[in-house]
């Protein structure tokens, strides 16, 4: 039997995520929403699915405006909300966003009590949080995607600076995905050599701010809304992790109960990720500079749920 993945959010990145899926084979997809759509979400599902022939998989992609097709999801992936414009940060869509995943939970968790749930709705931690709260599942079976994209754009942007493939670098960020992200040189590499070693200091701090401001980025250029082929092939990532068992250590945000000090907050630290969800949180020593950074990236997610009624 094969797996079923739902995603809440035809736009975008909820539809380029659904692409990168379907060509994985990693089961049968439900693209889902708003009735006001009409056929835009089948119109999607229809095109991916027409386009298996051509490509080689036989995954079925469906578009609906109704939950009834998300019964039983093995993974249900929330990705719908306001997009940010040009100026916005992520922490202004809260008032809006907070609605739309309180009203999405409720629907998934009627169909799906035994889901597990990927946000990738901003502001992330937040609506990660939010959405644990609401469904009240274990901390397990919800998690954000906010590490898996920063750090993608990170080892790009090391590999564009060394001149190197992509696959030979691996970089780690932790905190809210968000501008006080904490990016780590130090545990960032190039085929297993630190970037520390290899770039001078301005470089290194010229790296980081730009992955910190990696969405903005995007956000700037595109005039029109923010990314969706990064986010949707990191969505991918975590989903192909868990369906499949890999125990694959990836940066998420993740409902800390006193690791790296920090209660009641969902937060980017590394987790494993396996059939169970978020099945190890793997704490890691940090600088007091590092530790400062973190701090600061708590209090800007603090101060967004403080908006949470």
């Amino acid at each position: 039997m094969r797996n079923k993945i739902t995603i809440v959010g035809a736009g975008n990145v909820g539809a380029t995520a659904a692409h990168w899926l379907a060509e994985r084979e990693l089961g049968d997809i439900v693209l889902v929403d708003v009735p006001q759509t009409e056929g835009m979400p089948a119109g999607k599902g229809l095109d991916m699915t027409e386009a298996g022939p051509v490509v080689g998989y036989d995954t079925r992609v469906t578009g609906v405006t109704d939950y009834g097709e998300t019964a039983n999801s093995d993974l249900v992936v929330i990705t719908a909300g306001v997009a940010r414009k040009p100026g916005m940060t992520r922490e202004d869509l809260i008032g809006t966003n907070q609605k739309i995943i309180t009203d999405v939970v409720d629907k998934i968790m009627a169909k799906s009590p035994n889901t597990i749930l990927i946000v990738v709705t901003n502001p992330l931690d937040t609506m990660t949080y939010l959405a644990k709260q609401v469904s009240g599942f274990p901390r397990e079976r919800v998690v954000g995607q906010a590490g898996v994209l920063d750090s993608a754009r990170m080892r790009t942007f090391i590999a564009m600076e060394l001149g190197v493939s992509v696959e030979n670098t691996h970089a780690f960020v932790l905190g809210g995905h968000g501008d006080e992200m904490v990016p780590l040189p130090r545990y960032s590499t190039v085929a297993g050599v630190p970037i520390t070693d290899l770039l001078p200091p301005d470089r290194v701090e010229a790296i980081v701010e730009r992955t910190r401001k990696g969405g903005g980025e995007i956000v700037s250029l595109l005039k029109t809304g923010s990314a969706y082929y990064a986010p949707g092939a990191a969505v991918a990532q975590m989903v192909e992790a868990i369906l499949k068992d890999k125990k694959l250590i990836l940066p998420c945000s993740a409902y800390l109960q006193g690791e790296y000090g920090l209660k009641d907050i969902c937060f980017g630290v590394p987790v494993k990720l396996g059939q169970n969800g978020v099945e190890e949180i793997i704490e890691i020593n940090l600088t007091p500079e590092e530790r400062s950074a973190l701090e600061k990236s708590v209090e800007l997610i603090r101060s967004t749920m403080i908006h949470l009624s």
